[in-house]
């Protein structure tokens, strides 16, 4: 499923933190603030206001290689209260995800205590349950979601790569997101051959093209975030 050599099939890719039945009740404050299941690399939590009152969309959003969940967050700042969404950032284990350095484990590992964190303290929607990520984030959203597709419901990249899942588990929706412009990761040599590799592999994958380079535009990501929300 992708230009990149896939990885053996590993337990390693996949990640057991469910959401509890019935949904578990919100026991943080709404705003932002630092996961602190470690020191150093870390990641960032919004518990929007909603959370309060009802099981709420759980997007999960990954950075780019280099990139921080500060600057990360940013991607979804003006969408994530209007939308009502509880919004988790985690940081890979180095500078990029694991898969890029030669398997999945450690931010596997990372991403499910992560998981286990929110679904323990926020009221989350098990409908709407997103992988998501940015360049590097987007190839592993991509790859990481198919080999965990039941339990993402649906998967986002924006400006992916290419996808390399060691399995795959369900059926999650797709969205690709790519610039015709962009440098980094030509969209020829990437989305427009991976986007018909998804779909003859059976998945219902949503594809917008954008005039621009390696970025996500703002109104990308309304309509990112409606499809999820609204669909």
């Amino acid at each position: 499923m992708d230009p990149a050599p896939e990885h053996p099939a590993s337990p390693s890719s996949r990640l057991r933190a469910r959401p509890p039945h019935p949904a578990s009740r919100g026991a943080l404050p709404a705003g932002c603030t630092a996961l602190g299941l470690t020191e150093g690399r870390d990641g960032l939590l919004h518990v929007p206001v909603a959370a309060a009152r009802q099981p709420c969309p759980l997007v999960v959003l990954l950075h780019g290689a280099g990139a921080s969940a500060a600057v990360t967050m940013m991607l979804l700042a003006d969408v994530t209260e209007a939308h009502g969404l509880v919004l988790l950032v985690p940081e890979s284990r180095a500078s990029s995800w694991d898969f890029l350095r030669g398997g999945y484990g450690p931010d596997v590992g990372y991403i499910d205590r992560a998981l286990a964190h929110v679904f323990a303290r926020c009221p989350i929607d098990p409908a709407r349950i997103v992988l998501a990520g940015f360049s590097d984030g987007g190839s592993y959203a991509l790859s990481l979601g198919i080999a965990n597709g039941d339990l993402f419901t649906h998967l986002i990249a924006f400006a992916p790569g290419f996808a390399a899942p060691p399995m795959q588990v369900g059926q999650p929706r797709i969205l690709v997101t790519h610039g015709t412009r962009d440098r980094v990761l030509p969209i020829d040599r990437c989305s427009r051959r991976l986007v018909p590799v998804l779909r003859a592999g059976g998945y219902d994958v949503e594809y917008e093209e954008f005039d621009g380079g390696h970025g996500v535009p703002p109104d990308v990501v309304r309509r990112a975030i409606g499809w999820v929300t609204d669909g």
